[in-house]
């Protein structure tokens, strides 16, 4: 059984830095995406970065620069840095076999989720 557990959550100052980490248990490595989804209030969970098998990533165009993904044995970490108002919401993590450019990814339909960590950044 495949379970995906985020931690790392919590109040940070605006221009602040933060990990965000996700256990993940039960997946079997082969060809995969996982990558990180955030939903602030009000507004549509969007997808923040991904990371294949092959340690390529991507990242939306609001977080580039300031994000970085990266995985290591059974983690996968979100590393912000410069933290804006907007980055509010909550973090979820994502896992699934298939290539990160497939179009199930795109449209947030990968199988394994995380709860999710709430990150709330203050002015």
């Amino acid at each position: 059984q495949v379970q995906l557990v985020e931690s790392g959550g919590g109040s940070v100052q605006a221009g602040g830095s933060l990990r965000l980490s996700c256990l993940i248990s039960g997946f079997t490595y082969g060809s995969y995406c996982l990558g990180w989804f955030r939903r602030a209030q009000g507004k549509e969970r969007e997808g923040v970065a991904s990371i294949d098998a092959y340690g390529g990533t991507e990242y939306a165009g609001s977080v580039k620069g300031r994000f970085t993904i990266s995985h290591d044995k059974n983690t996968l970490y979100l590393q912000i840095l410069n933290f804006k108002p907007e980055d509010t919401g909550k973090y979820y993590c994502a896992a699934d076999y298939m290539p990160c450019a497939a179009d199930s990814w795109y449209r947030q339909l990968a199988r394994y989720w995380g709860p999710g960590t709430q990150v709330t950044v203050s002015s």
